[in-house]
């Protein structure tokens, strides 16, 4: 019996950071991480987790309420301010949309 809820939006992101750049990322990632989860009602996870065999992988795992939500974290100024600070600091991320098949 599967539990689907098609309205959920979530996301996989994977920052991989310019080598000797972590320590530069991480306070700007967490400070947005935690923002985003006091100040949007429809973000509902925002995990950021490092890879254990790479600390300079980055990965997030995102939830939504539904799309809409999301967008508007894209809007909201944490996010672009995260944005534009981190750039410098990331060579490469890919993003990856998922659906809730079961919690």
């Amino acid at each position: 019996m599967m539990n689907i809820d098609s309205e959920k939006y979530i996301i996989l992101v994977y920052f991989d950071l310019k080598p000797g750049h972590r320590s530069d990322f991480m306070p700007l990632m967490l400070e947005n991480a935690q923002k985003s989860k006091a100040d949007e009602p429809g973000c509902l996870v925002f995990d950021v987790l490092c890879r254990t065999d790479d600390p300079d992988r980055i990965v997030l795992y995102e939830i939504y309420e539904n799309r809409a939500a999301f967008d508007a974290h894209l809007a909201s100024p944490h996010f672009l301010s995260f944005d534009k600070a981190a750039y410098q600091h990331v060579e490469k991320k890919s993003v990856i949309e998922l659906n809730l098949e079961y919690t």
